[in-house]
Parts: C-alpha cells; structure tokens; sequence
C-alpha cells in the first residue's frame, strides 16, 4: 500500500542485473526498476500532491521532519550507501529512477545534499573508519549532509576554495562565508573544503557547534543558503581522508552524482510536458482547444525536445558508471544539456499557458523556481561545456 514504511519489499536486496549487453547501450528499465519507478510515483501521488508541496515551498527546510523520516524507512536515503553501512547498495540508475520520480514534484529536501553527494563525497574521501562512523547515520536519515563549497566571489573549480583551516592546539580553526549551501537549514553536518598548506580539504563540521550560523538565501527554492563560519573550531580528525587531498575525492564524488541531479531535472521536465499537453487539450480559444494552435505546438515540442535531450544523455552517463567506463564526457553532457532543457522547458510551458501559468496555485512556478535553482548546482552549462572541450582534448 502506498504510504506503509514496507513498499520497498525488496529491502537491501537491490536488483543488480546489467542493462547493457557487451558494449551495447540498453537505456531500458528492468522489472525491479519500472516497480521502483511506480512505486515512487504511486508515493508522490499520495504523499506530496500539488497543495503540499506549495506548503513546502515556505518552508526554509524543504521536506519536514515527518516527509524524511517517512522516506528514511523506505530506505531511499540510502540507496547509495553500501550495505556494510546501512545502506542499500544500489545501482546509480536505481537512484536515478527514484530522483526523476522526485523531480515530477519537484520534492524539495536533502535527499540529493545527503544521501548522494553527500554520501558519495564521504566513500570517496573519508577513511574506513570515517565511513563506518558517518554512514550509517546518513543512510537511516538521522545524519543530514549538505557540502560547503562556493564563497561570496562564486566561481567554480578549486582556485575558488579560499576559507583557510588555521591549525591551534590539534584544532582546526574556521572562519569565512560559505555560499549557496543547498539544504543550509536542513542539514546537521556539513562537508567543508578549506584550504590549507597541502591544498584543498574536505572538514566534516557539526552544523550545532558555536560559531556556525546559517540563513537563506532569497529568491531560490527555500533551501539554498548562505552558512558564516566564526573562530569555529573542530578536532583535526574532522578531516575526511587525507588533508590536502579533497579536491581529488570531490570530483570523483560530484562526477558520480551529477547523473542522479540530472534525472531530477528530467522528471521536473516530464511534468512541465504533462501540464502542457493537458492544459493545450482543455483550454479553449475561438472555439477550439489552443493544442491546435501551430504556436502552441511549437513550443510543445520544444518541451518535448528538451525533455528527451536531457533524458538521455542522463541515461547514457548512468549506464557509463554502471558499467564502469570512462564517463567524465557523458557526465558533462548530461548535466549541461538537463539544466538548459528544464530551464527551456519551463519558458516554453509558460508560453503554452500563459496567464494561468504564473498563478501559485497552478503550480507551475514551482517548477520555474526550481529549474532556476538548480540551474547553476555543481556547475552551470557554461562551465560543464568547458570541462567537456577539456576531455575531448
């Protein structure tokens, strides 16, 4: 039934069947992921229908405690975390399948923050014994991760990366601003890079600590902040891994999961084609539904060309990781072409609906906000295209 803590009845018993034959590309889902799929729009539809989420979108946390607890015992926190933590073990398209199903919504909270980059960032970087201690926690939801990596000049890349960690009596000292923190308010640790003699390090920092203040950011999806960092000092074993090495491990993270925030967009672009499409058949102008319109069908299909661009070349990086190749340039690809598509998408269905799409009501704007939000996260087109031209050459 949908809503019971039991729908998953899979529980950490993932299905791992490839879906590629050799060297052959196979973008289908296998029966266990169409469930999954279902079963997450069934809890969608159940659960966050349109007047809950537009209650969402004041809040500065996103989903309340209730949502992610519920959502933690599905066990969707914790795809990503491997089943020696706690976690489920799970393929990056069975996260995927999951996200785009959020994406529909679009369900705000840290589900992505934390149980994807965040968790990934710590495999990546944190030492076994860093791993064992912070995932079992993220994976049950009771630990809520979100990174710390832009400062106020916002540029991407690690040159960017000025907050010092100053070093006092086997502490790490912090102070300086933090920058466009998705889920700022949500989280309860956040994974700071700092930058110090050896380079660029990850710190793991307990948001409760003096010092660490965070607020929101107007004019986002209420989950964006800013966090400000004053004489606030953590024990040096708060270093994931290797100090100096974060930077490394970052990548690797983000490079794994940028997919899954792509197929979040992929969804958001599926149900402003839904929307759409209805809206052009039911809305009636000189006697016949507008849907007939060359115009209207215009940037229907515009949508439409956004939405399977940025589908499948998410489809393409997430079977590339899958299947352990090479996939810097599809991940690159991906994620330029779903922030531009859900962007373009969203301008093409306000054309579509014009007047009524600016109502709150509707709920299109949701979408509009959240494809502006998430637009720039992790890197806007502009520099995914310029990390593309660098693999290519």
């Amino acid at each position: 039934m949908v809503g019971d803590v039991a729908i998953w009845g899979w529980g950490n018993a993932w299905d791992h069947r490839p879906y590629c034959l050799g060297n052959e590309m196979d973008l289908s889902l296998n029966e266990h992921q169409e469930m999954l799929k279902n079963t997450v729009a069934g809890f969608m539809a159940h659960e966050c229908p349109k007047a809950v989420l537009l209650d969402f979108e004041d809040s500065d946390a996103g989903a309340p405690k209730e949502l992610w607890d519920h959502i933690a015992r599905l066990g969707w926190t914790g795809m990503l975390v491997p089943q020696e933590y706690g976690g489920a073990g799970a393929s990056y398209l069975d996260a995927a399948v999951v996200f785009e199903q959020f994406g529909k919504g679009p369900l705000p909270g840290a589900f992505f923050s934390s149980g994807v980059l965040g968790a990934l960032t710590v495999l990546e970087a944190g030492s076994p014994d860093q791993r064992a201690e912070i995932l079992p926690g993220v994976a049950s939801g009771e630990h809520i991760l979100t990174l710390a990596l832009l400062e106020p000049e916002r540029r991407w890349g690690p040159d960017a990366v000025q907050l010092e960690a100053r070093r006092d009596n086997g502490e790490i000292v912090l102070n300086g601003v933090k920058t466009f923190v998705h889920d700022a308010l949500a989280a309860t640790h956040l994974i700071c890079a700092v930058r110090g003699p050896n380079g660029i390090s990850l710190v793991l920092v307990d948001k409760s600590l003096p010092g660490v203040t965070a607020r929101i950011l107007s004019g986002f999806m209420g989950w964006v902040g800013e966090v400000r960092f004053d004489n606030v000092r953590v024990p040096s074993s708060s270093v994931l891994g290797e100090s100096g090495q974060g930077w490394a491990a970052l990548e690797r993270a983000t490079q794994k999961a940028l997919p899954i925030l792509s197929a979040y967009q992929v969804g958001g672009c599926e149900a402003v084609f839904n929307m759409s499409v209805e809206y052009s058949r039911t809305r009636v102008q000189f006697g016949q539904p507008i849907g007939r319109f060359q115009r209207v069908q215009d940037h229907v299909i515009n949508i439409t060309n956004q939405m399977d661009a940025a589908r499948w070349t998410t489809y393409e990086a997430l079977w590339k990781l899958d299947s352990g190749q090479e996939a810097a340039r599809s991940v690159h690809l991906a994620k330029a072409v779903s922030s531009e598509g859900y962007y373009s998408a969203c301008n093409s269905a306000h054309e579509v609906h014009a007047g009524i799409g600016v109502s709150r009501e509707y709920g299109m704007t949701l979408h509009t906000r959240m494809s502006r939000t998430l637009y720039q996260c992790l890197g806007d087109p502009a520099y995914h295209k310029k990390k593309l031209a660098d693999t290519l050459l």
